[in-house]
């Protein structure tokens, strides 16, 4: 039956009906260390025309559309959770895999495509470009389901990576598919619009960041229900105002997320809530949609080149790629290793594997399929073994507990005053020391502290132990202070 053809009332049971078991089954993923975007997808693909819904859905326009809407909630959400202070140390080198790294991997794959594998030159390239890219909705999901925590700065890393590494591949991927018209890009014009794309991206993300984060705190609004409403049509306007200027609109949409999510906005810890749980229905809405288009009776026949195409992708050119980007950078070789094994496809590939319908290739099903399988085997073989091989090589350490309050701070546009959050890391110079022995700066105030999964209001006798969570009443100026205090270490050397 056709998707289109459906009553409505049937088309929103059956959407709603997907959604809840894809939920419903979160558990089990987690369980058996699954990763739930597989299962995601595979629902889909059991709902689709050949599965047992048989539901007959083939628009790969309306899937790319879908999909970059879903990606840019997904990268905003990202970026709006993401700490500036863990993201600085790591920047250069994030900035190198996203932009290096992805060139790297496009061309390695690409020169395998059309040597060994036989490709035209065009496809060669195309199939390079459409997976060149670590997906940020499959990074960041298995790096915040997989309950393991890594070496300090590995998982800023490797979030920072996914989320800016998007926008090159999908410039790789239209600059490519210019070749196949009449009027191929020149080399100058192809340079122009890459400079361009990233420019402006950065340019209206760091604006547009800042505009939405004032305009948060100076309207006044009766009702709290609508910010987060404003938030979203917010993230909207930045993705559609990019790409309409000529920007990267993926690129705008993260950075907008790092400069609000940074910053102390009213009704800041329920907004980020929201769109936690927005990314999380982005997530399975365009994976479903997803496993809808594709047709697994026709994957077969594509088995043993997606077989290839995946081994050379995971194994050559993703670790090569890594440790050439990363040169120069003092990053251990274990630690190299494990950002390769990370290099998820998901997502984003998929979706740029849409792309070529739009030119009508002859070449469109089979990329598409291609690609698919590859990030089948990504997500099962690399999704799932990510804790294995964090253990393997030695990278593991004690995982920061992301807290719940039972209240939240509501931050007015003049007051100076804000409300943050610091965990006391393991091996503190802090850890057994007195709250009045902290020597916070004046006018500070612990207001909370989360430990285990209890709260604790502190005395200024309580006592610091490792990995505490504070909540911190604290003038703006202070912060910089307070994490100098708590970052200093003891005895104890860090686990």
């Amino acid at each position: 039956m056709e998707l289109n053809a459906l009553n409505f009332e049937f088309q929103i049971l059956a959407l709603s009906s997907l959604i809840i078991l894809s939920i419903g089954l979160l558990r089990v993923s987690t369980k058996f260390g699954i990763p739930s975007l597989l299962i995601f997808l595979s629902i889909g693909m059991l709902a689709g025309s050949d599965g047992i819904l048989m539901i007959w859905f083939n628009d790969a326009d309306l899937t790319r559309k879908v999909g970059s809407i879903a990606l840019a909630f997904i990268l905003f959400s990202g970026g709006l959770e993401t700490d500036w202070t863990k993201v600085k140390p790591v920047l250069w080198k994030g900035i190198s895999l996203g932009t290096l790294g992805v060139l790297l991997t496009c061309l390695f794959v690409a020169l395998f495509a059309i040597f060994v594998m036989g490709f035209d030159p065009i496809i060669g390239f195309l199939l390079g470009a459409i997976v060149s890219s670590t997906d940020a909705a499959a990074v960041f999901n298995v790096l915040r389901t997989s309950n393991i925590g890594m070496r300090k700065g590995l998982t800023s890393l490797l979030e920072l990576e996914s989320g800016s590494n998007d926008p090159l591949a999908v410039l790789l991927t239209t600059s490519v598919l210019g070749f196949v018209g009449t009027s191929s890009p020149t080399w100058d014009s192809l340079a122009w619009t890459i400079f361009q794309q990233f420019s402006l991206g950065i340019i209206l993300g760091l604006l547009l960041g800042y505009w939405i984060y004032r305009g948060m705190n100076r309207i006044k609004l009766d009702y709290e229900g609508l910010y987060p409403v404003l938030l979203s049509a917010s993230v909207l306007f930045v993705y559609a105002a990019t790409d309409l200027i000529g920007g990267n609109p993926f690129l705008a949409v993260y950075i907008a997320g790092i400069i609000i999510g940074n910053r102390s906005f009213v009704h800041k810890r329920s907004n980020v809530r929201f769109m936690d749980g927005i990314a999380w229905l982005m997530q399975i809405v365009m994976f479903l949609t997803l496993g809808l288009l594709v047709f697994p009776s026709k994957i077969p026949s594509v088995a043993i080149l997606g077989i290839a195409f995946s081994i050379f992708l995971i194994v050559v050119a993703r670790p090569a790629a890594v440790f050439l980007a990363l040169t120069g950078f003092k990053v251990d070789w274990r630690e190299k290793l494990l950002v390769s094994w990370v290099g998820l496809r998901g997502a984003a590939p998929i979706i740029l594997a849409t792309f070529p319908f739009a030119k009508q290739l002859p070449e469109s099903e089979m990329i598409f399929h291609i690609v698919f399988f590859t990030v089948l085997t990504s997500l099962l073989l690399q999704g799932s073994t990510i804790p294995f091989a964090v253990r393997v090589l030695g990278l593991e350490a004690t995982l920061e507990q992301r807290a719940s309050y039972p209240f939240e701070f509501e931050n007015k546009e003049k007051s100076d005053t804000q409300l943050l959050e610091y965990i006391v890391p393991y091996g503190s110079a802090s850890v057994g020391k007195f709250v009045y022995e902290l020597d916070f700066p004046e006018n500070s105030l612990i207001t909370l502290i989360y430990r285990g999964d209890s709260h604790l209001v502190p005395t200024g006798k309580t006592k610091m132990e490792d990995g505490d969570v504070l909540l911190v009443l604290t003038p703006e100026g202070a912060e910089d202070k307070i994490r100098e205090i708590l970052s200093r270490m003891g005895d104890k050397k860090e686990v």
